[in-house]
């Protein structure tokens, strides 16, 4: 399924686990630091990211001619940000949350309550992720690092996409622990 921001809260909760989706528009980053400084305060956040999505990654840019170029955009580890994930979706709106290796309760709740999806995408795949970035639109908080800083992408049919966690609160990776407990 190919989804374009911003997203609409009904076309959020149709998606279930297991969903591939590809995403066009605008893809926000936000590691670890901006995480805590957004939800320190939920104000001077330096872009509305209501109905959007925020990716879990640290990207490798070069600037040249007055403009960036994304060289890698691979995802980091989601489950780090567990315990402040929910704070973060009620803080900002965001309905979709991108990263690898899945979330937990925390999150999967604050999915279910405030209509958003949790998506995997593959670790290692960074210059995919690079391949689908048109343009870098802005940055902001380079005063963290370049991996920590807020990046605003334009992409096209950014993916492949698994929705993980659901609307309903549903989780994969959860999931699949369970079954791997019944089944050893």
């Amino acid at each position: 399924m190919d989804l374009k921001t911003p997203l609409r809260e009904e076309e959020i909760r149709e998606l279930k686990v297991g969903d591939v989706v590809y995403l066009s528009g605008t893809l926000v980053t936000a590691r670890d630091k901006a995480h805590r400084r957004i939800v320190s305060s939920c104000k001077d956040i330096p872009i509305d990211m209501r109905d959007l999505a925020v990716y879990h990654c640290g990207p490798i840019a070069k600037r040249g001619n007055d403009e960036w170029k994304i060289l890698s955009a691979g995802p980091t580890t989601s489950y780090r940000l567990e315990g402040i994930e929910a704070d973060f979706i009620k803080c900002t709106g965001v309905r979709m949350i991108i990263g690898k290796g899945g979330m937990g309760a925390k999150t999967s709740k604050a999915c279910k309550d405030y209509g958003a999806v949790y998506c995997s995408f593959t670790g290692g795949a960074s210059l995919v992720a690079a391949k689908s970035i048109a343009k870098v639109k802005d940055v902001f908080w380079l005063d963290m690092g370049m991996p920590e800083a807020i990046w605003i992408f334009e992409v096209k049919r950014f993916g492949p996409l698994i929705v993980s966690i659901d609307s309903e609160g549903n989780n994969l990776y959860e999931d699949i622990k369970r079954r791997a407990k019944i089944q050893g």
